[in-house]
């Protein structure tokens, strides 16, 4: 009797990663210009807590992260450093004397408060394109932060591009519709058949993560501003403990 051939079970997904970035951390800090909060410290505690790597965008206004804030992070981290930057002269000198792990392009403008959408791919391309070769050439991984489409993703496997970070902007800001999330899978689907690994980021919560995670095509989420405003509120117990008992510690001695 013939052999009767069985299909193959499906891959199970790749471990999915958690980078946490620390940008709000230092939007604190640049508040008063201080020391404090130190987004350093910060991403210590972030990998002790378990997080895969760190990610900090390097702004051109440096509004929150500082040069030394990523010449820091840089030296000290022992997990992967994801430096997101605009593609400028200027960065692409910074990222190739610090190299780090990961450079992440991003689209940049003054006057908004975050990142707004994805890159546009089809604006000088040769640009991006020459930026990429040249962090390839350094040793740096290159990913570019996309709308999930099919074009930007079509155009993003030409760049000489390793990954593609799909914006998850409108699925937070839909409240997780169906269409929004449909657009996700389908995005991280076509991105991984082009070669490219699939990262996600904007927006995520702990509320609304779940079903972008459950995409078995991407392989790691960017999240930050979430992260640093519920240790606001998870940590602050523990701050007014800690100042009490600063407090109470030479007034309790003075009294002796």
């Amino acid at each position: 009797m013939p052999a009767i051939d069985t299909p193959s079970p499906p891959s199970p997904p790749s471990p999915l990663r958690l980078y946490v970035n620390v940008d709000h951390v230092a939007t604190i800090r640049q508040a008063r210009r201080t020391d404090e909060p130190d987004p350093v410290i910060a991403a210590h505690a972030c990998v002790a807590a378990g997080a895969h790597g760190i990610t900090a965008h390097l702004r051109e206004d440096r509004r929150h992260i500082q040069d030394h804030d990523v010449e820091r992070l840089r030296e000290e981290l022992d997990v992967p450093f994801n430096l997101e930057m605009a593609c400028t002269p200027e960065m692409i000198a910074i990222a190739e004397r610090l190299r780090p792990h990961q450079v992440t392009f991003v689209p940049e403008r003054r006057e908004e408060i975050t990142t707004e959408g994805g890159l546009d791919l089809a604006h000088k391309p040769s640009v991006l394109n020459a930026a990429c070769l040249r962090l390839r050439d350094s040793g740096i991984r290159v990913s570019l932060f996309i709308s999930p489409d099919q074009d930007a993703i079509a155009r993003a496997r030409d760049t000489g591009a390793s990954a593609v970070e799909l914006h998850t902007g409108a699925y937070a800001l839909s409240r997780g519709d169906a269409p929004s999330l449909a657009a996700l899978r389908d995005g991280a689907r076509a991105a991984a058949a082009a070669g490219l690994a699939v990262h996600a980021g904007h927006g995520l919560t702990v509320r609304n993560v779940g079903p972008v995670a459950a995409i078995a095509d991407i392989e790691e989420l960017n999240i930050g501003h979430s992260i640093v405003s519920m240790a606001v509120l998870t940590g602050i117990s523990d701050a007014v403990l800690a100042m009490l008992d600063a407090m109470r510690a030479l007034r309790a001695g003075a009294s002796r």
